[in-house]
């Protein structure tokens, strides 16, 4: 007799989303859709009613090696030196922007109270990775290097992203470490793609999930690395680095039906092994993009909101490398 594995079931919110966008676009995938229609797509989509008034929203020109980077930087609240994130939004490496995430960078400076810098990084297949990694990295630099300017408190700068971002902001983190870069309290990973292991169990299992399906995953990685020669390398993709000691504390959020949500959990099990401090949460429920999602989705309005919990009691609290300084008085 065979056993059959239980499948989780969307939660209804997101079974009812899925059904809306399965109806918007006629059941096309993405591949059949094409890139420019995927892009134009996200781009066109409108700003949802009730976004997070801020104090000021400013934007920026930074110069770096694959030319003019546009962060924009929120601040939730007028004066004060506030804690900073560097945010960095996903799309598979290939779509999104500052524009089409701004719902969900607002809401991340809303919850959390941080000065939030989004970089609007250099998309591929026109800049072949790891331009994307190099984009993400000099916009943190340069929030370091002006955080007082930008009233960013700099021992207090985390990295945060979703989905591809999330890929980056752990890309990040891990520079910063291998080249002496900024400090980081914290490095945020919603959903990343932190491996590339198609095999993974979470691949076969939630092989047809609403929001990203395992097809879609091979044609953004294809996407993404078109005309590349060779494999992608540790520059690419966190989980290949052969260490992950010594890097900042994470906050790890994937969806329970997320084809990619192995990826995220194993890299959890590595950062502990390596002794760095880790929280990992499945939502039940949901699959990928959930937070991105947070207007029709409670999980995804729990999960910014837990996020920003374990962020603000870390900046409430003595800085890990202040401790260390003290026990060698």
């Amino acid at each position: 007799m065979t056993r059959q594995r239980h499948v989780p079931a969307l939660d209804p919110d997101a079974a009812a989303l899925a059904e809306l966008r399965s109806r918007q676009r006629n059941a096309k995938t993405m591949r059949e859709t094409g890139l420019d229609a995927v892009r134009a797509g996200l781009e066109s989509l409108p700003h949802p009613q009730g976004m997070p008034a801020m104090e000021s929203v400013t934007d920026h020109v930074i110069s770096c090696d694959h030319g003019d980077l546009p962060v924009r930087v929120y601040s939730p609240v007028p004066g004060a030196v506030l804690p900073g994130i560097v945010y960095f939004h996903g799309g598979g490496m290939v779509m999104g922007s500052n524009h089409s995430f701004e719902p969900f960078a607002r809401n991340i400076a809303a919850y959390t109270g941080h000065r939030v810098v989004a970089v609007d990084y250099h998309l591929a297949p026109e800049y072949p990775p790891p331009a994307q990694a190099d984009d993400a990295y000099a916009a943190t630099e340069w929030t370091a290097k002006y955080a007082a300017d930008l009233g960013i408190a700099p021992d207090r700068i985390s990295v945060a992203g979703d989905s591809a971002g999330g890929t980056l902001a752990a890309l990040v983190a891990l520079r910063a470490r291998d080249h002496g870069g900024p400090r980081l309290l914290c490095q945020v990973l919603m959903y990343g793609g932190l491996d590339r292991d198609m095999a993974a169990e979470s691949m076969s299992q939630f092989a047809h999930a609403p929001g990203l399906s395992r097809d879609d995953v091979f044609y953004l990685h294809d996407l993404a690395r078109a005309g590349q020669p060779g494999p992608a390398t540790a520059d690419e993709v966190p989980a290949y680095a052969d260490d992950l000691s010594g890097l900042p504390s994470a906050i790890i959020a994937v969806g329970e039906l997320d084809p990619i949500r192995d990826w995220s959990e194993r890299y959890a099990r590595r950062l502990w092994e390596a002794g760095v401090q880790a929280t990992v949460t499945r939502y039940p429920g949901v699959g990928h993009g959930f937070l991105m999602q947070m207007y029709h989705l409670a999980r995804g309005r729990q999960a910014l909101a837990e996020i920003a919990g374990v962020l603000r009691a870390k900046v409430a609290h003595p800085l890990p490398w202040q401790t260390a300084d003290k026990s060698h008085e």
